[in-house]
């Protein structure tokens, strides 16, 4: 059996918001495994429905960059949020987001093009800046969306600048032809995005193991109800549909309405909503903190 630490207990804890002592008996009811002690605390009653994610620290920018029925988006890492207000970093995850555009959404080709208007690689302009800047920088991720017919929309939350910011959304919606319309709605499902995190874009594309999880914690929830084992399955059944209604775009309530569903807000337009992706800077990266862990464990006694 895995060793209870503090550094697990702060994981658990920051994870599920439970409290320190619930958070380290869930872990030595697990075995010391973090995602088996947040089901053991759900079926306990005593953490959130998995929604948070850790905590995010990372500094640096989203940046977005459209064409003609494309877009691409880039985050890129800095040490603090100082640099995402240097003009020459601006400038150059815009350069990085244009470079995706054009060669694609993998790391290594975006690192060897070329920078607009530079007449250097993306990485040859990114070790200038680190050594101008004094920071250490990092392409962290790129997404590259296209569509035959239609818009790829793309939205940034609380922009520093035009496509540029710490939360940025694609939304390709394919149609047999582009208009100011349709631009507009892919703009409203990248706010919609950006606000309701949805994890898949239809129900089939929902990960198995999640949903494997997520209705093993709903079987313990009803069973705590005492009812038999048929309207135990209907219970489960209606949750599940509640959870598809979480985490599954098409599927959402329309948050500009809060009644339609997302699905026939698009097919009303007369588009297909095809792809998404959203970034949020730095989400599942931490920073060093100071001895929180030591803190942890002198409170739990470990």
């Amino acid at each position: 059996m895995a060793e209870v630490t503090a550094a697990l207990v702060k994981a658990l804890r920051e994870k599920t918001g439970a409290g320190m002592m619930d958070c380290k008996k869930a872990l030595t009811e697990s075995g010391g495994d973090v995602e088996t002690a947040v089901d053991w605390l759900r079926k306990k009653g005593l953490a959130a429905a998995a929604k948070k994610s850790g905590r995010v620290t990372a500094e640096g920018l989203v940046g977005v960059a459209s064409a003609p029925q494309a877009a691409a988006m880039v985050e890129i890492n800095a040490e603090t949020d100082f640099v995402a207000r240097n003009e020459g970093f601006q400038a150059f995850v815009e350069g990085v987001a244009k470079a995706a555009l054009t060669v694609g959404e993998d790391l290594e080709a975006i690192r060897s093009a070329v920078l607009p208007g530079s007449g250097h690689t993306v990485a040859e302009e990114m070790t200038r800046l680190i050594a101008t800047i004094g920071e250490n920088m990092s392409l962290r991720r790129a997404r590259v969306l296209r569509v035959k017919s239609g818009v790829v929309a793309s939205y940034v939350h609380a922009a520093l600048r035009p496509g540029l910011g710490k939360i940025g959304v694609l939304a390709a919606i394919e149609a047999p032809s582009e208009s100011d319309a349709l631009e507009l709605l892919g703009r409203q499902v990248g706010m919609h995005v950006a606000a309701t995190r949805p994890t898949a874009l239809d129900i089939g594309g929902v990960d198995p193991q999640a949903l494997e999880r997520e209705r093993a914690v709903l079987v313990e929830q009803a069973r705590a109800s005492g009812k038999p084992d048929a309207i135990i399955e209907k219970m489960v059944d209606g949750r599940v549909r509640k959870y598809y209604e979480e985490v599954v775009l098409l599927e959402q309530v329309w948050v500009h309405d809060g009644e339609s569903r997302v699905k026939a807000v698009v097919q009303k337009a007369g588009g297909t909503l095809t792809g998404f992706d959203r970034f949020q800077l730095g989400e599942g990266i931490e920073k060093d903190e100071g001895d929180f862990a030591g803190e942890v464990a002198a409170a739990a006694g470990l």
